[in-house]
C-alpha cells in the first residue's frame, strides 16, 4: 500500500520538553568519537565564545527521533516501517544548541514522492526552545522499499 499523500504538509504536536544536559552532551560525543572540549568542558566552550557546552552538530537527532515516532507509528500514513532505510539526515542551525536549552521538536512532513517502486518520505523537524526560539532544523528522508521483485 502507497503512502497516504494526504500526510503531505501535516505538522504533528511539538514533543515533550527536553533538557540538554553537559552530561549527556559528552556522553554523545563520546559515542561518536569526537574530543573536541567544546563539547565537554564549559570553560572550553567559554573560551570559544559560547554560553556552555555546546551540543556536537549532529546530536539534534537525539532530540528528533521523539519526534518522528509518533509520525512513523501513525496507521493512517501507511508506512511499512519494516521495508524502511534511512536514506538522508542533515541539520541547519540557527545557533549551537547548548547545555541549558530545553528544547521540543515538531515534525512537518514536507515532501512524499514515489521514485520507482519505493515511496521516499521527507520530514522537517523544528527544534525550538520552550520560549519559541529556532535553534535548529533537523531534515530525514526515508525509503518505503516496495518489496515486490
Amino acid at each position: 500500500m502507497a503512502l497516504n499523500r494526504d500526510y503531505l504538509g501535516k505538522t504533528f504536536p511539538p514533543t515533550e520538553p527536553y533538557e540538554v544536559s553537559r552530561e549527556k552532551l559528552r556522553e554523545f560525543a563520546d559515542a561518536i568519537g569526537d574530543p573536541n572540549p567544546v563539547y565537554r568542558s564549559r570553560a572550553a566552550a567559554g573560551e570559544a565564545g559560547f554560553p556552555d557546552v555546546i551540543a556536537p552538530p549532529t546530536f539534534p537527532i537525539v532530540v528528533s527521533m521523539a519526534g518522528s515516532a509518533p509520525v512513523l507509528a501513525d496507521p493512517g500514513l501507511n508506512l511499512n516501517y519494516a521495508m524502511v532505510v534511512h536514506s538522508d539526515q542533515r541539520f541547519v542551525y540557527t545557533r549551537p544548541l547548548h547545555a541549558g536549552d530545553v528544547v521540543t521538536a515538531q515534525v512537518t512532513i514536507s515532501d512524499i514522492k514515489s521514485v520507482g517502486r519505493n515511496s521516499v518520505l521527507t520530514t522537517a523537524t523544528a527544534i525550538r526552545t520552550v520560549e519559541g526560539e529556532l535553534v535548529v532544523t533537523a531534515y530525514s528522508s526515508i525509503v518505503e522499499r516496495s518489496g515486490e521483485a
